[in-house]
């Protein structure tokens, strides 16, 4: 197993990590990434997240608008689409059904 196990359960979940940080209103990469370590899921480098928002546009699950800056260069600010909406909600309820069932099973089915 991997020093740190969390790197492979992201995997599995930064799709839905991105849905969700969007759920409130349009973000850019900086800014959805600083959020992402905020919620406790570690640092995530722009190799990481870029191609993740791209897969996500090509989907149809964000949109993206570059905005040029008065200082400083432009940026790319993404946001969900109404699949996006749909997609955040099934796929959430789903990833909770799983997690309650892996914390089942952590806990001997206590709690």
């Amino acid at each position: 197993m991997a020093a740190d196990p969390r790197a492979n359960w992201l995997k599995g979940v930064l799709d839905l990590a991105v849905l969700a940080s969007l759920r409130h209103g349009e973000s850019y990469g900086y800014e959805l990434a600083k959020a992402l370590d905020e919620a406790g899921l570690g640092q995530i480098k722009g190799g990481t997240l870029y191609p993740v928002l791209n897969r996500l546009e090509e989907a149809g699950l964000v949109e993206a608008e570059f905005r040029a800056a008065e200082r400083g260069p432009g940026r790319r600010y993404y946001r969900l689409t109404d699949a996006g909406r749909a997609a955040l909600a099934e796929q959430g309820a789903s990833w909770l059904e799983f997690h309650e069932a892996v914390r089942r099973l952590l806990t001997g089915g206590e709690g």
